[in-house]
């Protein structure tokens, strides 16, 4: 991983469109703006999941932006979410980038009467375009590094 120790305002510029890039995607998740979300990926953008984590076969794979529309419409069945985005590493290059990124989601439902929540360690490896003077995901592979279910309490 580079330090940066020194910036052009272009560069500094293309890194926090890229973060803000990360956070909207985790925003539009909670809040359920699956035409939010999709805005945020190029029009032939390549999804991947890996339940089983790094080294293992993708679970599913999905191509182009409207592919996505049923994976974010299944953030619905849960009553709440919240994504908290961690640390991330990006290496520009013009007008392609590439970046890791760490989140921890927090999925509320209930089951069989009771409130449980999952949690989930995640990791984003992505491949960034820069279109138009703006930055969208290309491609996301999402990786499982571990998830845990337990009983939940109502807050008061």
């Amino acid at each position: 991983m580079a330090v940066h120790t020194e910036l052009t305002s272009a560069e500094a510029a293309d890194r926090l469109a890229i973060r803000e890039l990360f956070d909207a995607y985790a925003h539009c998740a909670d809040r359920r703006d699956a035409e939010g979300q999709k805005a945020l990926v190029t029009a032939d953008t390549r999804f991947a999941v890996y339940m089983g984590g790094e080294g293992s076969e993708p679970t599913y794979v999905l191509e182009g932006r409207e592919a996505l529309t049923p994976v974010f419409a299944d953030l619905n069945r849960y009553e709440a979410t919240t994504h908290f985005n961690g640390q991330s590493t990006v290496t520009i290059d013009g007008d392609r980038a590439t970046g890791e990124s760490y989140t921890i989601a927090h999925h509320l439902f209930s089951e069989d009467g009771n409130r449980k929540i999952m949690i989930a360690s995640l990791r984003y490896l992505d491949t960034f375009a820069k279109i138009d003077g703006s930055w969208y995901f290309a491609e996301r592979k999402l990786l499982l590094d571990w998830s845990e279910t337990r009983p939940s309490t109502p807050g008061t």
